[in-house]
């Protein structure tokens, strides 16, 4: 069987709270890192979120 070709990653909050989500992408169609405006319920606003590596 062929290699899943979507990888997980952490899109960790730039506000600094330290809360984080877990999801995929494929590398291939997604060269650059991934910045998405999310909601952290932590502050309880939409920040951008990072991507960043799963340790």
């Amino acid at each position: 069987m062929a290699k899943p070709s979507s990888i997980k990653i952490k899109l960790e909050s730039t506000a600094g709270t330290g809360y984080y989500y877990v999801t995929k992408k494929n590398p291939r169609t997604l060269t650059d890192k991934m910045v998405v405006n999310k909601y952290d319920p932590v502050v309880r606003k939409h920040v951008e979120f990072k991507e960043t590596k799963i340790k």
